[in-house]
């Protein structure tokens, strides 16, 4: 892990143990974990959010004001609200995706679900990730939410990250082993 990214995962987990710890004691992990939702929707979503959390260039009273706007706008609850307006004072706001992706895992770990990031060829039927979702509970014992992606690239099947396993059937994987073996025996 280069230096900037340890930098930056160490800052967003004080932050989000903080936020964490402190939602937890007043009973408001259920509006944290909206918050969580709403803030990684917004970062997926808007390239000027991305842009005004990452840019040097707007300063601490610019970021203040616009992510209490913000705030305020999504309905945030007061906590994160005053998270965000501190993080913003101290020029911390570009840890922001970190953040948001500790404070998923702490939350889910409290539920005692896993996230599974699947990579699919093509989008998954709510069906389809049920049943996923399904197996993998199965196979691991806990809840798992499914978050899917779409890479075409893969022609077809799946790659599966749960935890520190990875299941890899894509059929780019497959011819890809294929070509080795046949490199192998030319």
């Amino acid at each position: 892990m280069s230096e900037t990214a340890s930098i930056s995962s160490g800052i967003a987990a004080r932050y989000a143990t903080a936020l964490f710890d402190l939602a937890k004691e007043a009973n408001g992990l259920k509006a944290l974990e909206g918050d969580v939702d709403a803030l990684d929707a917004a970062l997926q979503s808007s390239a000027d959010l991305r842009d005004l959390i990452g840019s040097p260039l707007y300063s601490r009273e610019d970021q203040g004001n616009a992510i209490a706007a913000l705030a305020a706008k999504m309905g945030l609850s007061t906590l994160t609200a005053n998270t965000l307006a501190l993080m913003a004072s101290k020029r911390r706001l570009f840890v922001l995706p970190q953040l948001v992706a500790t404070l998923r895992d702490r939350i889910a770990a409290e539920k005692g679900e896993m996230t599974a990031e699947v990579t699919a060829a093509t989008a998954l039927s709510p069906e389809q990730a049920a049943k996923l979702a399904a197996s993998l509970k199965a196979r691991v014992g806990k809840e798992v939410k499914v978050k899917v992606a779409v890479d075409e690239s893969l022609i077809g099947g799946l790659v599966v990250r749960l935890g520190s396993t990875m299941i890899d059937t894509s059929i780019k994987s497959k011819l890809a082993a294929l070509q080795n073996a046949m490199k192998e025996v030319g």
